[in-house]
């Protein structure tokens, strides 16, 4: 039994209808993302501002190094065995 062209065109209008229902679900769905990528990078770029400020005011005198010795600085304080053991210590005592 084939449709009317009246059934046709209700049957477009409601395809159309769920074609966009589904096209602002999408676009929703992609804001959504965005605005948690974004909330994402601004939380990462506040963690790095404070944790960098922190290690500023307990080490004034880094303010004037140079970046390349900085990070040097900091791999050779970081590889420490001892600091290596601090670190651990303080992850667990955050874990527990």
């Amino acid at each position: 039994m084939s449709k009317t062209l009246e059934q046709l065109r209700a049957e477009q209008a409601r395809d159309k209808a769920l074609l966009e229902q589904y096209q602002h679900r999408l676009e929703r769905l992609e804001n959504r993302a965005k605005y948690l990528s974004k909330a994402e990078r601004t939380a990462r770029t506040h963690r790095l501002i404070t944790r960098g400020a922190a290690v500023e005011s307990i080490a004034p005198e880094i303010k004037t190094m140079a970046e390349v010795p900085f990070y040097s600085l900091m791999e050779q304080i970081l590889s420490l065995p001892d600091v290596q053991a601090v670190i651990q210590s303080a992850l667990s005592k955050e874990d527990g």
